[in-house]
């Protein structure tokens, strides 16, 4: 009986599956099954054996086929709606109406054997309407009715036919997060069934379905759906303002793109062709520059950008992108743009009203008051250097650096009425959790904490020295019982994007929100970051463009110096050249971040070979790109926003894990779909392919 299927269950424990079919050759139907029934409890394992089980209870021959083609003939054809079912909450003038509904089935309620009533979900799986089946009041067409319906499996799709009357108001609660339509109800005259809903899937308002089925995670969660229908409408809304609000023209850019070193790793394709392979896009920025120099002033797209990097709670290797290019522009033209659209999403999304303008930052300012290029504004902790104020045994005591920048900023817990012990157990609590851990195995120093605390000698700020203490004071401004943190760094300009001050400002806010010692701020605060170092040291972490001069562009190597100064500073000091680079960040998350272009050839060409010190192999990689500049290419400035991180943050999820329909999880898995998948010998051979071992 199981001649062809030995091999099946390859995720199964050998020995168990090798009993399986012991006991399914040897024994009757009900054995076995109550066997399997036993082990399919194991919850890795459930959804594998019940399969098998299945397949095992269809007989020698596997599933019937006769049946199996019958039954999907007979759903084949099938009458349009007539109604949706939230459009029957009023009851018909006449008094009843005949309709035909879609929908899914609910859970029966039987009263009798011969009347019951059974729910009918709506197609959106928001409303629900009562049908009646009365086996007796019914003529001969609507007891076979009955009998059909009884036979159908709860959750599965169907077309009813039924006379719509009103009924008394009902009482009863909704059906979850299912609204019910409770002035009409459907009598039964006929059902069909279009796809029967498996009795081996067990499912209650209790059950929670793993990432592996995605599919039923998204049917079960209406919130999980109003995600994805609140996602659409911001589409809707960015297409309406970029497209029909600052005439854009929307254009697809090709997904096959060839290999160039941007800044981020790739995914590679390969091809039939021995030796060549396309690269998907890291994004469309050489596509949306070459259509600026085809006449096409304004660009936009929805696209889709593919990097391959470690992956955390807001990144994914596949990602969404809100991307606009601008001919005959600068920044401040694109970030006007942008500011139009944001306001617009909040005003009609969030019923939020966001300022008119956005304010500004630099780079170097955000480091500096709050260690980070992607600071949280609503956050009062600013960062002060006070270094020059210590004395020099303090210092040494926080850090064995030498002559470093020493920063402190303060945590207001007496604005909630926190008294120094209860600030001495919060410290406690933080400085043991594995949060502190990094901060604490800080090598160039670990915080120095001190409590305001006005009982003891100079407020509890002795180490810091009588002329210190009253400066900080000053600066501070402490209450009985707030922190104040010490932080010693590098004397060395800002690079990177945050300082571990900056971390531990955003580590120990997130704590004390937690242990409610203050509270979450609700607001929305959007803030422009500009003028970026157009080069930045290059990293373990980040590629680069593999050149020989130790440095990598900070955003990517097309981005414009951002004055004729910092022009001139490439042929002397390029790693304080500004660029005209901004990135749009709010509550701490960065939305995205654009700049202006070098759009002429020769400058492309000389940032590459004189700056960035590539080699003319590297170079000749964005030969189509330079082709595309010399051919009188205007000056023109874009952006990217990242689309699932704009939904997120609009949504308030911590990941945007939760916007996606079907995201990876931090393998980069699709567990439903089990992708990636290993590829076999006969498509290693058919795209010249090997695998090699580690070492």
């Amino acid at each position: 009986m199981l001649a062809g299927w030995r091999a099946w269950p390859s995720s199964l424990n050998c020995s168990v599956y090798a009993h399986a079919v012991r006991v399914a050759d040897s024994s009757s139907t009900p054995v076995y099954s109550n066997w399997l029934r036993l082990l399919s409890r194991h919850p890795r394992q459930r959804h594998t054996f019940r399969s098998f089980a299945k397949y095992l209870n269809s007989g020698s021959d596997g599933y019937d086929q006769t049946s199996v083609l019958d039954k999907f003939k007979a759903s084949l054809t099938f009458e349009q709606a007539t109604h949706e079912i939230k459009d029957l909450a009023i009851p018909p003038q006449s008094g009843s109406e005949e309709v035909i509904l879609h929908g899914y089935l609910g859970g029966r309620t039987d009263l009798s054997k011969n009347l019951f009533f059974v729910p009918l979900l709506s197609k959106d799986l928001s409303y629900s309407i009562q049908i009646v089946s009365n086996f007796k009041s019914s003529h001969q067409g609507t007891s076979s009715a009955h009998e059909k319906l009884k036979s159908v499996e709860p959750n599965s799709p169907v077309l009813i036919k039924g006379v719509c009357k009103a009924r008394e108001r009902s009482t009863s609660r909704d059906l979850g997060d299912v609204e019910k339509i409770k002035t009409t109800e459907i009598k039964l005259l006929d059902v069909q069934c279009l796809n029967e809903f498996p009795k081996d899937i067990i499912w209650t308002p209790e059950t929670v379905f793993p990432p592996e089925d995605r599919h039923l995670q998204i049917r079960s969660d209406r919130g999980l759906r109003n995600v994805l229908n609140f996602r659409s409408q911001v589409a809707g809304i960015c297409r309406d303002v970029i497209l029909k609000g600052h005439g854009f023209v929307e254009v697809e850019t090709p997904i096959l793109f060839k290999s160039t070193p941007e800044g981020a790793r790739e995914f590679v394709v390969p091809t039939r062709r021995e030796g060549l392979a396309y690269a998907l896009p890291q994004s469309p920025q050489q596509y949306k520059q070459i259509l600026m120099g085809s006449g096409i002033p304004k660009y936009f797209q929805i696209a889709k950008c593919f990097r391959d990097e470690d992956l955390r709670a807001d990144r994914q290797p596949e990602f969404t992108q809100l991307d606009l290019e601008m001919s005959f522009a600068s920044g401040s033209d694109v970030m006007e743009c942008i500011e139009d659209l944001i306001r617009r999403l909040w005003k009609d999304m969030l019923q939020v009203d966001i300022p008119a303008k956005f304010p500004r930052m630099t780079y170097h300012q955000a480091m500096t008051l709050y260690g980070s290029d992607k600071p949280d504004a609503r956050i009062e902790m600013p960062i002060h250097r006070i270094g020059h104020l210590l004395p020099a045994d303090l210092i040494s005591k926080i850090s064995p650096l030498i002559n470093p920048i020493v920063e402190t900023l303060i945590l207001k817990t007496g604005a909630m009425h926190s008294d120094p012990d209860s600030t001495r157990r919060f410290v406690s609590a933080f400085m043991s959790s594995p949060e502190a851990a990094t901060f604490n195995e800080n090598p160039e120093g670990g915080p120095g904490v001190f409590i305001y605390d006005p009982r003891k000698p100079l407020q509890g700020l002795s180490p810091f020295g009588f002329e210190a203490v009253e400066t900080v004071e000053e600066i501070l401004e402490p209450e009985e019982g707030d922190l104040i943190i010490l932080q010693a760094r590098e004397d060395a300009p800002h690079s990177g994007g945050s300082t571990p001050l900056g971390n531990l400002r955003l580590a120990l806010h997130k704590f004390a929100v937690h242990s409610g010692l203050l509270e979450s701020p609700q607001d929305f605060q959007p803030l422009w970051i500009t003028d970026f170092p157009l080069f930045s040291p290059i990293s373990e972490s980040e590629p680069g463009q593999g050149g020989a001069a130790g440095l990598a562009s900070t955003h990517h190597p097309f981005t414009s110096p951002k004055s004729a100064e910092d022009v001139d500073l490439l042929l002397t000091e390029p790693s304080k050249v500004i660029g005209e680079h901004y990135d749009l960040v709010m509550n701490g998350v960065e939305l995205g971040g654009g700049s202006r272009r070098i759009h002429n050839a020769d400058m492309q060409h000389f940032v590459m070979e004189e700056v960035l010190k590539m080699t003319p192999d590297r170079i000749e990689e964005f030969s189509h790109l330079l082709k595309v500049l010399r051919a009188g290419c205007p000056p023109h400035a874009g952006i990217a926003l990242g689309f699932d991180r704009l939904v997120a943050l609009m949504l308030g999820k911590d990941s945007v894990r939760d916007v996606i329909a079907f995201p990876k999880n931090g393998k980069g898995e699709d567990l439903l779909i089990k992708s990636p998948s290993s590829m076999s010998e006969a498509v290693l051979k058919t795209y010249h392919l090997k695998t090699c071992k580690d070492g």
